[in-house]
């Protein structure tokens, strides 16, 4: 189902960059929920890392299927980007305070430039929020 406001202050080609966009992150982001809602050995291990108990990791995985689930619907897209952005956000700090890797640490910034930029490039209402010039 596609939105009025995305189809009609888009270009075909900034929808579809959009589209696309979102659909690695969404992608991306259900199979880390899944992987934490199923318990995964790795996920487990890596959750408990940077100093998360092991009982939270199902929650976490829960949590995050929601939130995606809330920015595939597009109704609910902007909320949906704003708790992944907490999410993410989230993700950030606990692997700065757990002295990640600077790769593990900027990871979820990068994902959540990403959600954000692919809501942007295919949701108009966005777009005339937060007017770039060139």
């Amino acid at each position: 189902m596609q939105s009025t406001s995305e189809s009609a202050s888009a270009s075909k080609g900034a929808l579809w960059a959009g589209r696309a966009v979102s659909a690695l992150v969404v992608a991306f982001m259900i199979f880390d929920g899944v992987t934490k809602v199923v318990k995964a050995q790795q996920v487990v291990e890596a959750t408990v890392r940077i100093g998360f108990p092991e009982s939270t990791v199902f929650g976490i995985g829960a949590v995050l299927l929601v939130c995606t689930a809330l920015h595939v619907i597009p109704k609910t897209s902007v909320l949906g980007a704003i708790l992944l952005t907490g999410y993410l956000g989230g993700a950030t700090a606990a692997n700065v305070r757990a002295g990640s890797a600077v790769f593990n640490t900027i990871f979820p910034i990068i994902f959540s430039v990403l959600v954000w930029l692919g809501l942007f490039l295919r949701e108009g209402r966005l777009r005339a929020l937060i007017p770039f010039r060139a």
